[in-house]
């Protein structure tokens, strides 16, 4: 299509009437392609692409639902990894990917085969701490650039894109593992896996707004095949393992009680009564049948022992395959074990009873 700037220019009216005729008779070509360029400010355009068995520009229910879930978590795995690389981010990181992914918008999907479609725009900012709003012209102090953050979801794509080929030359996962300082993550595996499976054919295309170049170039096509879930499921159970897990057992109050879902096993908190342990953890049992001593031991306001290995998700703590040990008396008496043979004078005896203490 030809648009005229030059309206003085004797020929003038004549492209403009057939740039308006050209729209006018290809409505597809304004909805979709067009409109949505003067619709929003500069932009960088991902399009996640799926060819399917189904009609041309059709796909089936679910597997849209799978496309679109993908490339949603795909730009937040990418986003995560701006901040600081990980193997397995769980919450970390996730309210700054949160405020990346409001700063897009999504487009219709493509005739042809299907496509979801991305749009960020290169000069937006991320606030790193979400805390009080601000303006372009008065922006957060280390706010992050939306175009930086768009170029850490793509140099992650690549790298998971370089370990795949790594894997199909070597049978190897270790293109996965050292890959994560550039952006694999199990988030982002995981992410890939939905746009892998299930397809004729996928692809991930970027085009970088020109308004704003690139500093240095930057790879713009990825594809897969359904022949990528395999090593990329195989990553993501790699590096979801949590090399500092441990084996643990705390001491402690059960101050939080989650309602016990039907068939699973129940999930409580603990807060340590122990020295050298983690001050709150998340209690997720192995056998549902010790849920029942944890309520117990809230409701008589007993200290209760359990093991179980110790990960770490965002600011949580959590004992995962849990198993109760046993109830070890009343906490105050717990309490009054801990104290100190010896009190110096001035100071406040900690789990003395209210009772005790001075009133001022």
């Amino acid at each position: 299509m030809i648009i005229p700037l030059d309206g003085s220019a004797p020929e003038y009216r004549e492209m403009l009437r057939a740039a308006i005729l050209q729209v006018a008779q290809d409505r597809d070509l304004w909805v979709r392609s067009i409109y949505p360029r003067l619709a929003v400010d500069a932009s960088d355009e991902f399009k996640f692409r799926k060819e399917s068995s189904a009609p041309s520009g059709l796909i089936q229910w679910r597997q849209g639902e799978a496309l679109i879930e993908s490339a949603r978590r795909t730009l937040l795995a990418g986003a995560k990894s701006y901040v600081s690389p990980g193997r397995h981010f769980v919450n970390r990181n996730g309210r700054f990917a949160g405020r990346y992914l409001d700063q897009v918008l999504m487009g219709q999907t493509s005739p042809g085969s299907y496509v979801v479609t991305a749009y960020a725009p290169p000069n937006g900012m991320v606030s790193r701490t979400g805390g009080s709003r601000y303006t372009d012209s008065i922006p957060e102090v280390g706010a992050a650039q939306v175009r930086a953050v768009s170029k850490a979801v793509i140099q992650a794509v690549e790298a998971t894109v370089e370990a795949l080929e790594h894997y199909r030359s070597s049978g190897s996962l270790a293109g996965f593992e050292d890959g994560v300082p550039r952006g694999i993550s199990y988030e982002m595996t995981n992410a890939l896996i939905g746009l892998a499976a299930h397809s004729e054919g996928s692809d991930i295309t970027v085009e970088w707004d020109a308004s704003e170049p690139l500093s240095e170039p930057l790879a713009s096509h990825f594809e897969f095949s359904g022949n990528d879930v395999e090593p990329l499921g195989q990553a993501a159970i790699r590096l979801a393992e949590d090399q500092s897990a441990r084996i643990v057992t705390v001491v402690g109050r059960v101050h939080l009680l989650a309602k016990k879902n039907f068939d699973s096993p129940g999930v409580f908190g603990v807060e340590s009564l122990m020295p050298g342990s983690p001050k709150k953890v998340r209690v997720r049992l192995a056998d549902d049948e010790d849920y029942h001593e944890a309520i117990r031991a809230h409701e008589e306001n007993l200290a209760l022992q359990v093991s179980g290995t110790l990960e770490k998700e965002g600011n949580l703590s959590w004992l995962y395959n849990a198993t109760v040990i046993q109830t070890a008396g009343s906490i105050d008496d717990y309490a009054v074990r801990r104290l100190p043979d010896r009190v110096s004078e001035g100071q406040i005896e900690l789990f003395a009873s209210s009772e005790d203490q001075p009133l001022s």
